[in-house]
């Protein structure tokens, strides 16, 4: 007996770890703070769940506390792998404040799923959300992507990003990952629930490690030692300009077939030709892309005069659907008329 039952706990030890991993329904946030709205205005939060699991996962039922939240459908079944959103919106018919959840029951959970939106419901609200269209989990800003162009090497730059509190509680705005060519500070340094701030970003070019596209992800937070996430990202990049040298009849001098290439689901890569019209060597000493989702293959680097060089751009849409920055590519060359080419990528 004591064998027998030795092989049951040992087969259900191996088998654990199997059916655990079957489905595995997560979210990012389970609860989401959507700050205030007004008397009957509706608000809305967006979870995102996916399915961590190996094998499908069945939504069984999604229950709500309330009559008065409205949920947007899902699918039934749900991909090993897949991700998805579920958004709950209440109708902001009751003053004060508000906890609403919804129950989700898979067979991705020993127990079912619980998520919650909490915020206030005002009479007097002024909502200033429309100013501030990118939410970063209740701090709210004017814009989600930082771009310094064209800095030359010394030279000091400083960029001012609104920012809002729509959240129900007062918050202390912490920037996280802080290169060390760049300082942040946040006036005020405490923002009360709607009040507006700002957030002053200011570059030191003598600290970028070198020319050419420097880039880097900084993360804002709601007070100190909060954690990363992507809904918090803010994305910089540094366009370092070089010395420009002296223009004569000997330099290299870069030439184009075009400057920009149009990319899209059905044609995801082009051709740019480079040709060589000066007469000294064209050197590429960089080329770099402002965004994922991008390939790009150079033939050569080193251009001789009246030769060609054949630029290769491949895109996956699906990335770049994601990515906060313009498709880019950035070349740097030491034809003095044209030391930085910057080539768009247009996609439809």
């Amino acid at each position: 007996m004591i064998k027998r039952f030795n092989c049951i706990s040992l087969l259900a030890l191996v088998l654990w770890p199997i059916l655990a991993d079957a489905q595995k329904l997560t979210v990012s946030r389970k609860t989401i703070d959507v700050g205030r709205t007004g008397y009957e205005v509706p608000v809305t939060a967006t979870f995102e769940l996916r399915n961590k699991g190996s094998k499908p996962l069945i939504i069984n039922k999604v229950e709500t506390d309330c009559g008065c939240i409205q949920v947007s459908s899902l699918p039934q079944t749900i991909a090993a792998g897949e991700k998805f959103k579920l958004s709950l919106t209440y109708d902001g018919r009751q003053l004060g404040h508000f906890i609403k959840q919804v129950t989700i029951t898979s067979n991705g959970t020993k127990t079912p799923l619980v998520l919650q939106m909490k915020g206030v419901v005002l009479a007097d609200h002024v909502d200033y959300t429309a100013n501030y269209p990118f939410d970063m989990d209740g701090l709210r800003v004017n814009i989600d992507n930082v771009e310094f162009d064209d800095v030359k090497k010394g030279e000091q730059r400083e960029l001012i990003i609104g920012l809002l509190n729509n959240t129900t509680e007062a918050i202390t705005p912490n920037v996280l990952h802080l290169p060390s060519w760049m300082t942040a500070s946040a006036q005020p340094e405490t923002l009360q629930p709607n009040q507006q701030g700002k957030l002053t970003l200011k570059l030191n070019s003598e600290k970028v490690p070198g020319y050419g596209l420097t880039q880097a992800s900084l993360y804002l937070a709601k007070k100190y030692g909060e954690r990363i996430s992507r809904d918090t990202e803010l994305p910089v990049s540094v366009v370092l300009a070089p010395e420009m040298t002296e223009n004569s009849q000997q330099s290299p001098r870069l030439e184009m077939t075009a400057d920009s290439l149009m990319l899209d689901q059905r044609h995801k890569s082009g051709t740019i030709i480079l040709t060589n019209r000066g007469q000294s060597v064209l050197t590429i000493s960089s080329l770099q892309m402002f965004t994922r989702g991008m390939k790009v293959k150079l033939t050569k680097s080193q251009i001789l005069p009246g030769e060609q060089a054949r630029l290769k751009v491949s895109i996956d849409p699906e990335q770049l659907q994601r990515a906060r920055q313009k498709p880019r590519v950035l070349m740097i060359t030491n034809d003095p008329t044209h030391a930085k080419v910057v080539i768009k990528i247009v996609t439809q």
